[in-house]
């Protein structure tokens, strides 16, 4: 057990990479030493929010939002700081110290998890030892899918009873009414009774990614059984639009392949695995999210992502939803990826991520037509998958049109995509081919691309932008002087920046209590790196003060490259400044009171003899200093 907070705080410190706890909520992309992505606590198109993995911060250069790991789960969960230290705590197999043990129940998410595994096994148990004539039913309805012994073991799969309260009788006394009904296990009926939520079905048991059970998806027997699938609502411990299932067994095959495969369903998943394809995943139950883009971006660097769908209308549909979401999730750190290296040089580009359709022309589900040909031959569809704007155009002129009519349509349907290629080089080219498939003239076609490229040009005139304000001099040269003491690789000890600073006269409150710590800290930290994350302990209930702390470490950049000489003729500067405001203020403030007592011709004559003797005692300073 940890003997103080600050003990645990610097203990769970150590054990956080920023880089990692922002990326549950951003996607962000290296540029340089920091890493880039879109503020989650602002809206914008271009990103401008920026994570220093060398000092653990994080900060917008829109919204002006910042600070260290801490912070950011705090204002990103909604959460108070002791809550946050106490999960943490929890996840690091760390002790809370006495004081703030509570004797709450560790245990409610917990005793959740514990009862969905008992599920599980239930479920799973049943299936492989029961001999009722319904199991015998999904044995073989399983078997004609494919799945044999071996894969209802490895992902767990159960038949849930017919009867209304046998998993219930059998569990109601090992967790309570409450666990297993937050649990999604039971239902309770309108005379307060408890029923089995899962009845005479297929069970296929949910995994988070760290592989606890937190959910069920529930598929029907009978061929009138409606729904054909259910599943576990969102509880505590699941929330379906933040969870992919297969990511627990997928992710090491994910970040090994540098590639995911996006799939509908639950036995696509199952089958692609099952078959060696264990890069497979797919949303529960719900449409893609932006959470499960960025759940996926931590696993592939490159973020190449295959769309594998039905082939019906439906999966086109699903494919062209979903691509569309990924692009808007990846939107502003990067081109999407829209032509091969064959076709010409990419060398120089930069890509947020690489969309690909793998569509077989079988007509056939992945999980059919895997099971029909084999793994082999879904790889080798893979190895030729087109690129997302390849799939999307061969959809649109795969028929070819005969009318002029038939023409102007198809190209309505054109210039969206067209619109979006970048590089002129390669919109021209698609441009010729597509002219000579649809025998239409090329340079009507191009005049109609750059007329829909002005009117989305035009349209996104309208986007708001953040304006700060500027800062006063006299706060700008304090906060200067004071992120002086965060700059990295600094030749002068902190003992020295105090010396250069001596006893400036600082007017904000909050910079003079910001000054007082550091004079603090700086006599028990070693180095700059531990002073910044002492520092925002110290505020760790002041987000203000946080975010100031923030700007303080960004502005210190400034100094950062500077020579000895440099940097001390900065920092004076800078005091000068300050001075020199100060001055300012002094003499208004003098001017004001002279103007009131204008009327009362003794106060009148006090203020002019102290105005006397505060440029007399000036003008002494300044010689001495000569």
């Amino acid at each position: 057990m940890s003997k103080t907070l600050e003990e645990l705080i610097a203990q769970i410190k150590d054990r956080l990479d920023i880089v990692e706890v922002v990326s549950e909520q951003v996607i962000l992309k290296k540029n340089g030493s920091h890493f880039w992505g879109l503020c989650p606590f602002h809206k914008e198109k271009t990103p401008s929010f920026s994570v220093n993995p060398n000092l653990g911060i994080y900060k917008c250069f829109g919204c002006g939002e910042g600070g260290d790991a801490l912070t950011f789960i705090m204002k990103t969960q909604n959460k108070e700081f002791i809550e946050v230290i106490r999960e943490l705590a929890e996840r690091f197999g760390l002790e809370m110290p006495k004081n703030y043990v509570k004797g709450e129940s560790k245990g409610q998410k917990d005793e959740m998890i514990k009862a969905c595994t008992k599920a599980a096994e239930f479920y799973n148990l049943r299936l492989l030892k029961d001999k009722e004539p319904e199991t015998t039913k999904v044995i073989e309805y399983l078997s004609g899918r494919g799945i044999t012994k071996d894969i209802i073991e490895k992902y767990t799969l159960g038949i849930a009873p017919k009867e209304f309260d046998t998993f219930y009788k059998k569990f109601r006394n090992e967790f309570s009414d409450d666990i297993l009904e937050k649990s999604g296990l039971i239902l309770r009926t309108r005379e307060g009774k408890f029923i089995d939520r899962f009845r005479n079905r297929v069970i296929i048991p949910i995994q988070n990614e760290f592989g606890e059970y937190v959910a069920f998806g529930a598929r029907a027997v009978e061929k009138d059984q409606q729904p054909k699938y259910l599943n576990s609502s969102d509880s505590l411990i699941y929330n379906k639009s933040k969870l992919l299932y297969g990511l627990y067994t997928a992710k090491d095959s994910i970040k090994e392949n540098d590639s995911v495969i996006l799939m509908e369903g639950y036995f696509d998943v199952i089958s692609a695995q099952a078959h060696g394809i264990e890069n497979a995943v797919a949303s529960c139950g719900t449409s893609l999210t932006a959470d499960h883009i960025k759940l996926l971006s931590r696993y592939t660097p490159s973020r190449k992502i295959y769309l594998s769908f039905d082939t019906d209308s439906a999966g086109q549909k699903a494919t062209d939803r979903n691509a569309e979401l990924i692009k808007e999730a990846f939107q502003g750190l990067g081109n999407i990826k829209q032509f091969d290296e064959s076709y010409i040089s990419t060398s120089e580009d930069k890509y947020a991520c690489e969309i690909r359709v793998i569509s077989p022309p079988e007509g056939k589900d992945p999980d059919e037509f895997i099971r029909s040909v084999g793994a082999e031959s879904y790889r080798e569809y893979m190895q030729h998958a087109p690129l997302l704007l390849d799939f999307q155009l061969g959809n649109i002129i795969k028929d070819k049109p005969k009318t002029p009519i038939e023409k102007t349509q198809m190209v309505k349907r054109i210039l969206p995509v067209l619109n979006e290629i970048e590089n002129e080089i390669v919109q021209s080219e698609y441009v010729r081919m597509i002219a000579n498939t649809l025998d239409i003239d090329e340079t009507a076609l191009m005049r109609e691309v750059k007329k829909a490229n002005r009117i989305t040009a035009a349209a996104q005139t309208n986007i708001n932008t953040i304006v700060k304000k500027d800062i006063p001099i006299l706060e700008k040269a304090q906060k200067n002087l004071l992120s002086v003491f965060l700059v990295t690789d600094n030749h002068f000890s902190f003992e020295q920046i105090k010396q250069m600073i001596g006893d400036t006269e600082f007017t904000d409150q909050t910079l003079i209590n910001v000054k007082s710590t550091i004079d603090k800290l700086t006599c028990t930290v070693n180095n700059v790196k531990e002073l910044i994350e002492q520092l925002y302990t110290a505020f760790i209930n002041n987000p203000e003060v946080q975010t100031l702390i923030t700007d303080l470490i960004t502005t210190s950049e400034t100094f950062q490259n500077l020579d000895d000489r440099d940097f001390q003729t900065a920092v004076q500067e800078n005091i000068n400044k300050i001075n020199q405001c100060q001055k300012e203020k002094e003499k208004e403030k003098i001017r004001n009171l002279y103007k009131s007592a204008n009327d009362n011709e003794t106060e009148a004559l006090k203020i002019q003899m102290q105005l006397r003797d505060k440029i007399n005692n000036r003008l002494k300073l300044e010689k001495m200093n000569d």
